[in-house]
This record gives structure tokens, C-alpha cells and sequence, in this order.
């Protein structure tokens, strides 16, 4: 097994996790302001960072056709004047979960054809492309993790997915 395979399969592991977790998600869940963030942004937020860190360079990224401005940022813009971002309506699982299945297709798109010697292509993570997915799925699971214990606490359980082959 090449490192690309084990790539791709982590990856949609954890996607699989995550659409548990969407699935599962009563809707006061989903959309409760009772936390910081609600679970929608969570979980959008994990598949836009997804997303984008399987492009090769930040020029390289094409939004999901139902993107919102700023709906990716769960603290303040990261530019002056730092505002709260405007988020706007909540996703619906059904919108996520189509997003989800987008960033299965990337993985496999993107991850084939990667150079994991190449310099990661933001210039904000100076670290090479490797480094970069190993980053990138750590960043998914952890909000995995978030939803998963908020779930637990209503007494709803994921399963841990362990490896899932190339889906092409």
C-alpha cells in the first residue's frame, strides 16, 4: 500500500464520521445557539477546510457552488477589521451532506495526481504537501470529535470508521 492510498482512505473515514454525525443530528441540534458555534457551522467548516487543503494552491480553489461568504470562519475574520462573520441561514444536512460527498470526490481527484514533495501551496501552513493532509485530516476529526461529544451527550453514538478504500 502507497502512502496516497493510505491518504485517501483516512480521509474518507473521517468523512464517513462526519456524515454520522450530520446524519444523526437532531435538528434542535443542529441549529442550537446554546453553544458558540452551532453544529452546522462545525460541520461546514470542517468540509470547507477539506475542501480547500486538497487544492493544490489557494488560486487553485473553486468554492462549493452553494458556498456563503464567511460561513467557513467559526471566530472573528482573520482580516481587519475582524468581524464576527456573517453567516447568514444554516446549511441543512441534506446541503451538507452533498457537500460531503463533493470533498469524497476531491479526495480522490486531488490526492492522486498530488506531488507530497511540493510545498504545501498556502503560504500561511509552511510545510510541504505530506505535512499538509496529515494536518488536514487531524483538523477534520477534531470538529468531528466536537459533534461526536455533543451527540454523546444527547445520547447519540458514532461509529468509528477505520479505513474506507478509494472510492473510484
Amino acid at each position: 500500500m502507497d502512502i496516497k492510498t493510505v491518504i485517501k482512505s483516512q480521509y474518507h473515514a473521517s468523512l464517513e464520521m462526519l456524515r454520522q454525525a450530520i446524519l444523526k443530528c437532531p435538528d434542535p441540534l443542529w441549529a442550537s445557539t446554546a453553544f458558540k458555534n452551532q453544529s452546522w457551522r462545525i460541520a461546514f467548516h470542517a468540509l470547507f477546510y477539506t475542501h480547500l487543503y486538497l487544492q493544490a494552491t489557494e488560486k487553485d480553489f473553486v468554492p462549493w457552488s452553494k458556498h456563503r461568504d464567511e460561513s467557513q470562519f467559526l471566530g472573528r475574520t482573520p482580516w481587519p477589521p475582524h468581524n464576527e462573520p456573517k453567516t447568514g441561514k444554516p446549511y441543512v444536512q441534506e446541503e451538507l451532506l452533498e457537500y460531503l460527498d463533493l470533498c469524497h470526490a476531491e479526495v480522490d481527484a486531488q490526492v492522486e495526481k498530488m506531488n507530497l514533495e511540493n510545498p504545501s501551496g498556502f503560504d500561511w501552513l509552511p510545510f510541504d504537501k505530506a505535512e499538509l493532509q496529515v494536518y488536514n485530516i487531524r483538523h477534520l476529526q477534531q470538529h468531528i470529535g466536537e459533534l461526536c461529544e455533543r451527540l454523546g451527550n444527547q445520547g447519540i453514538e458514532i461509529d468509528w470508521t477505520g479505513m474506507v478504500p478509494s472510492r473510484t
